[in-house]
């Protein structure tokens, strides 16, 4: 077992027994309604080694980016596969396979996120909370380690977690150019195919 490794586990038992001290019993685990029950739940979730679980505290908005990533990259796969000659085909269908191919938001958001460090990210910076300010629809949780993470209020009552908006929104517009630059390219493989020299 590397260093590394027995550092991470340390770190993950360290975390969940902050979590049990400061919330006691399952009884008082706090509803997911409030921003220390939605922070709570996902050191859970990395702890556990489970991080697609924390897709359900991602504000809306990066949620339904998630979903439109998905949707995109499964409408240009489709495109791709069906008129793209080879090579083009396979190396195009590679980079957005595993996106394109995803159950649901949450799997884009576990391929994002693991892709792009942000479990890492949160397991390395997530601690025990030390205080929260709310500000009516937004609040902060602030931890031990001064790291500060920012949620809004969901329409459902649940509190989102920030901090991946900004990332997963522009990458769902990033996939949207990426479709319409793809259809582009179709459009102009059919043409060569029905007009062939």
């Amino acid at each position: 077992m590397t260093r590394a490794t027995k550092l991470s586990i340390a770190g993950g038992v360290a975390i969940l027994g902050a979590v049990a001290l400061l919330f006691g019993s399952r009884l008082r685990f706090p509803k997911d309604t409030t921003p220390e029950g939605a922070y709570a739940r996902i050191v859970l979730a990395v702890t556990r080694g489970e991080p697609r679980e924390c897709f359900a505290y991602l504000e809306t908005q990066a949620q339904w980016a998630a979903y439109t990533i998905r949707d995109y990259r499964s409408r240009a796969a489709a495109r791709i596969a069906h008129t793209y000659p080879e090579p083009e085909r396979t190396a195009m269908l590679a980079t957005y396979r595993r996106e394109a191919e995803a159950a649901d938001g949450a799997d884009v958001w576990l391929a994002l996120a693991e892709s792009r460090g942000w479990i890492a990210r949160l397991r390395r910076d997530l601690s025990g909370l030390q205080r929260v300010e709310t500000s009516g629809e937004r609040a902060t949780v602030a931890t031990a380690h001064g790291t500060r993470y920012p949620f809004r209020r969901r329409e459902n009552g649940i509190w989102g977690l920030t901090m991946f908006t900004a990332e997963l929104v522009a990458e769902a517009e990033k996939a949207s150019r990426d479709l319409e630059m793809v259809n582009r390219a179709a459009a102009d493989y059919e043409r060569a195919a029905s007009n062939p020299k």
